[in-house]
């Protein structure tokens, strides 16, 4: 599984976004999430990914795909 699929995972299981509204250009507040679901998100690809995002500062402006790729830079590295 790629990781925005991971990702897609989470987002339709854990806080009941529509599968169809998820891509890589939607920024993460159309998905509806304030700042507690995104560090709630941030702890869950920890967790199921293995990668750390301690540092990571995700705001409700970022873009599905600007995740996806400061997640691919983190197992990177």
């Amino acid at each position: 599984m790629s990781t925005a699929e991971e990702i897609s995972a989470l987002l339709v299981s854990n806080f009941g976004t529509d599968p169809l509204v998820i891509a890589p250009e939607v920024p993460l507040h159309q998905l509806r999430l304030d700042s507690l679901a995104l560090e709630e998100l941030r702890l869950l690809i920890e967790d199921r990914m293995g990668v750390d995002l301690e540092d990571v500062q995700l705001t409700s402006r970022d873009t599905l795909g600007r995740l996806v790729e400061t997640i691919h830079g983190k197992v990177a590295a």
